[in-house]
């Protein structure tokens, strides 16, 4: 059975990270084998929560697998609390990172054009190094832009032009330049808006090609979807699948789930009810 390591955080309630990569994960046919960067009682999205760091037992892990002598068919890291995780993640990926060894890194670091506060630059440049590392990353729009050097504000403001897309293409090709091993960015979380509609897309980028998938757009956004969606990534192209394949796949799993929460009204720190729609993603 294929196997991925997970390097994220768990947390109680918010569906995201751990709680939304493992069932992911499992349901794509992939044994999920997940470090722990922390354990929070809540997601950071809630106004109070407990948080133990565990930073410090990382290594650990590492050690103890490496001991066991374990190949891994594909690494996922995700949110990444400081630089010295940062380094724990290299490590890591020294230990068991191999040309065979799909390599998945969410830059987990800001939205809607805003850093999560805790990101400093020397968190920035860290981030930096490992997408490189990396064969594919998942940023979202205001990733991208950071890892870029890229103004969000001035590249939003061409959101209703035709060559809006076309925009954030090139922004993602002078990206793929600078990786070492970085052969697919995945923007996801796209908003595109026309005389009556709006659209939520994701766009792949390769140096041979690129993709563009979209679905109607709610108005609403919900804890742990984009590591939702990186995990159906990561488990769908270990077992094989292209990448538009994936992309499809993992489109077609969170619509329904979101556009459930929205119809219903569900406190976005919750997350979407993605567990009545795990069967789509069984073959």
């Amino acid at each position: 059975m294929k196997k991925i390591a997970l390097i994220n955080d768990l947390s109680g309630f918010g569906k995201c990270s751990l709680t939304a990569a493992i069932p992911v994960i499992s349901c794509l046919g992939v044994q999920a084998c997940p470090l722990p960067t922390a354990v929070l009682s809540a997601q950071t999205g809630f106004p109070s929560y407990y948080c133990d760091d565990y930073t410090s037992k990382m290594n650990y892990f590492t050690d103890e697998w490496k001991k066991m002598d374990i190949t891994f068919d594909g690494i996922y890291s995700g949110y990444l609390g400081s630089a010295a995780q940062i380094h724990n993640v290299l490590y890591f990926l020294e230990q068991f990172q191999t040309k065979d060894t799909l390599y998945l890194a969410d830059p987990v670091m800001g939205d809607n054009g805003k850093r999560y506060t805790i990101f400093t630059d020397e968190l920035r440049k860290g981030m930096k190094t490992l997408t490189k590392r990396a064969n594919v990353i998942t940023p979202n729009l205001t990733e991208l832009c950071i890892l870029a050097d890229v103004d969000y504000e001035e590249l939003i403001l061409h959101s209703t032009e035709t060559d809006y897309i076309k925009r954030i293409e090139d922004v993602g090709h002078s990206l793929l330049t600078q990786g070492e091993t970085m052969q697919t960015i995945l923007i996801t979380g796209i908003v595109r808006h026309d005389e009556a509609h709006a659209y939520m897309g994701n766009l792949a980028i390769s140096e041979q090609e690129s993709f563009y998938h979209e679905t109607n757009f709610t108005g609403k956004s919900y804890s742990g979807t984009g590591d939702l969606f990186a995990s159906v990534i990561a488990g769908s192209l270990v077992q094989g699948l292209s990448t538009q394949e994936a992309i499809k796949k993992a489109a077609a799993f969170l619509h329904p789930a979101i556009e459930e929460a929205s119809k219903e009204n569900i406190d976005r720190n919750h997350g979407v009810p993605f567990e009545k729609y795990l069967s789509l993603l069984i073959s």
